[in-house]
């Protein structure tokens, strides 16, 4: 088993995000998470297309777009020229889930889909063939900084069941709330891919957290 910590900027200092950037790539992160929001599917305002090129333009560092608004396939290739390495959809957004998610693929990149906490993962029994990645918001989406939501962790050992059941061959990303309490907890029902926000960036202290994360993990699982 690999582990994936993907920091999220919807939690980092804006004001000094290339900062915090280069803080990430020297701790050894890969990936991070980028939240966009239209205001409307959520009810919170983040990340542009201009912002995602800025950032494409300073850093190597995979680029998990995590799209959180409505009508989301009318936006994929403009998302995917922006320099974005996984684009996820949610499931309550897409009116045609499974088209969308090949039209990401046909760009040659990562596809997922995110589930609200009131969303049930039996809703993705014809698109698991299908995904590179399942989303399980354990909190409701839209603002960092939530409390997480303990029965998630049931529906993560769903999703893996399913998953392993079926030989299916996609990661369990889980995004909201993510502490250095309760993350060997998700770990153990079968999360692979962790996105932190506020347990990474709160106190400015982020190469100490991460540190700490990492601590708490298998270090020969990370990658």
């Amino acid at each position: 088993m690999t582990l994936l910590i993907n920091p999220s900027l919807l939690s980092a200092d804006f004001c000094n995000l290339e900062r915090d950037i280069r803080i990430l790539e020297e701790s050894n992160i890969k990936a991070i998470h980028i939240d966009v929001m239209d205001g409307n599917f959520v009810s919170n305002l983040a990340f542009g297309v201009d912002q995602i090129k800025a950032i494409n333009r300073i850093t190597n560092m995979k680029l998990d777009v995590h799209l959180m608004i409505n009508n989301a396939e009318r936006y994929i290739e403009t998302f995917v020229e922006a320099g974005a390495d996984c684009i996820t959809v949610h499931e309550e957004a897409c009116n045609h889930l499974y088209k969308t998610i090949q039209h990401i693929k046909s760009f040659g990149i990562k596809a997922g889909v995110a589930l609200n906490p009131s969303t049930n993962v039996d809703n993705l029994r014809y698109d698991f063939n299908l995904v590179n990645k399942v989303l399980i918001m354990t909190v409701e989406p839209g603002f960092g900084g939530q409390k997480f939501i303990s029965c998630m962790k049931e529906k993560i050992v769903d999703t893996r069941v399913i998953r392993d059941k079926n030989l299916y061959d996609f990661e369990i990303q889980v995004d909201g709330g993510i502490n250095f309490e309760n993350i060997m907890g998700v770990v153990n029902c079968g999360a692979t891919n962790i996105v932190i926000g506020s347990g990474i960036f709160n106190g400015g202290n982020i190469k100490e957290n991460i540190n700490k994360f990492h601590s708490i993990l298998d270090p020969s699982c990370i990658v």
